[in-house]
């Protein structure tokens, strides 16, 4: 619209509560006027006074955007005339089209490896990863030590800035390197040298590196089925085939394996306690998945992602105890132990592979804030991890124990499994009961649930759910159970 003392420019609003300074919602209103096409190429602006007065702020403020958008080519200031909209601007401004509109661009080619594995991805569907009954992979975050945390993480910020703003070691901290060591050998018993540790941005973004490093499009990977739907999608990201490998009580089935991919180039287990299904792999099943990667020549990922929390006198042994051929990559994370938007993992590898991660972090590989390897480093030497870790094995026993005792308000055709470290379980479904179904009414009353089927490649012949009894009280337990006790759902009705 066309006006004597320029265009009017009422659809801008202020807002005095925003977080945002007032010269900044104006420069970015007037800046989103000029890029969407509000203002034609020649239009002239309202004078800074008659704007101000408009727009309720100071005509300090004004002119201090009217400046930015001139030095950006937007605007042009004319001396005795005005500011004007630039006419460079018409050929500059981005073209907006609708996402199905016939002349619409197309999208962009996808890498060959995203292309062809984007159909076998795990369903990822988001669940609330919020403390609720019965979000699984969450920990208890009500229970953090957030005091010690912030005294550590003030020390850190107010120590020499290049300690915590540089670019860090390629490979990780040497302190966060050679606390995990120590914490490995303690909880474990691996004995390891903290130059075999690589800090990674989470355990997935290990076995993404793992398979950028090890393997070519087509290399077929035994994946335990069901299980981790993380990181099958990173491996499927990396040009793995993936092979699903079943799962008995004694872990992955070897022989299922060797039937079905002989020549397999990775293996992925959870051998201190099975992805999502809860077991652990036998001291015989160990043995005969090492040998098989022996003589394969390949490869084996071990994901230990909760292997601190266990109810009994000790922790699970980890299959790379007993590697003595330096088949096994162990991967950890602290999303688990501490909390998960820390995105703080590791990879600890055989000796002889370390000249070649070294390479491959110091070329192009990079991990977390140098600050938050820090904290975390300081909180272990300190003691503060391992306190930490004991008051969350007797929390999440106690929060086992109540799921246990709620279970029995269930239907009959439910059955838990037990476990013994962790915090989930599955609870496996007799009878013509749909998941999905189940999964659907029960977020209606506010409570999540994972089905099995989420974890699996292929079919395995039972239905079940995975239910997450670690971020929430006792209390939220039992009325969690309360709430999908009686779902339609169980007597077969989908509504």
């Amino acid at each position: 619209m066309k006006h004597a003392a320029g265009a009017l420019l009422s659809s801008i609003k202020i807002d005095r509560n925003s977080r945002k300074t007032v010269s900044v919602q104006l420069y970015m209103a007037l800046r989103d006027i000029l890029l969407s096409g509000g203002l034609p190429p020649g239009e002239r602006l309202p004078a800074t006074r008659t704007l101000a007065k408009e727009t309720g702020v100071s005509r300090t403020t004004v002119i201090d955007a009217i400046d930015r958008l001139v030095s950006e080519g937007m605007l042009v200031s004319r001396v005795g005339a005005g500011t004007f909209v630039s006419e460079t601007l018409e050929n500059q401004r981005p073209v907006a089209t609708q996402p199905d509109a016939p002349h619409s661009s197309p999208n962009p080619r996808l890498s060959y490896a995203i292309s062809h594995a984007e159909k076998d991805y795990a369903t990822r569907t988001w669940l609330p990863h919020e403390p609720r009954a019965f979000v699984t992979a969450l920990p208890a975050l009500d229970a953090f030590p957030v005091a010690h945390w912030s005294r550590l993480s003030a020390r850190h910020l107010r120590g020499a800035r290049s300690d915590v703003m540089g670019y860090g070691q390629p490979k990780g901290l040497e302190a966060l390197r050679r606390a995990i060591a120590t914490h490995l050998s303690a909880l474990k018993g691996i004995r390891c040298h903290h130059e075999q540790i690589f800090i990674t941005c989470g355990a997935q973004h290990a076995f993404s590196l793992i398979g950028r490093l090890l393997l070519n499009p087509g290399d077929r990977v035994w994946m335990e089925n069901p299980g981790a739907s993380g990181a099958r999608n990173a491996l499927l990201s990396e040009g793995a085939e993936l092979v699903p490998v079943d799962v008995d009580e004694q872990g992955l089935a070897v022989s299922d394996g060797l039937a079905k991919a002989p020549h397999f180039r990775l293996a992925f287990v959870t051998p201190s306690h099975q992805q999502p299904l809860g077991h652990v792999m036998s001291l015989s099943r160990r043995f005969e998945l090492l040998q098989a990667a022996e003589e394969a020549q390949a490869l084996i990922i071990e994901d230990d992602y909760d292997g601190e929390f266990y109810y009994g006198s000790a922790a699970q042994p980890a299959l790379r105890g007993t590697d003595n051929a330096g088949r096994v990559l162990y991967v950890g994370t602290f999303s688990k132990s501490l909390f998960p938007s820390l995105r703080l993992g590791f990879v600890l590898v055989p000796e002889r592979m370390t000249d070649i991660f070294d390479r491959m972090f110091q070329f192009w590989a990079s991990g977390p804030p140098t600050a938050t390897q820090a904290i975390v480093a300081d909180f272990m030497d300190e003691g503060h991890f391992a306190t930490h870790i004991r008051l969350m094995r007797r929390l999440y026993k106690a929060r086992y124990d109540a799921l246990v005792e709620a279970s029995r308000l269930l239907p009959d055709c439910v059955a838990l499994q037990e476990t013994a470290s962790g915090f989930h379980t599955p609870a496996f479904i007799s009878g013509n009961v749909d998941e999905q179904a189940l999964v659907s009414q029960a977020a209606e009353k506010g409570v999540t649930l994972a089905p099995l089927s989420r974890y699996c490649l292929d079919p395995i012949g039972k239905s079940g759910l995975v239910l997450g009894f670690g971020s929430v009280a006792p209390e939220e337990i039992h009325r969690g159970i309360e709430a999908i006790r009686d779902l339609p759902a169980w007597r077969g009705k989908l509504v």
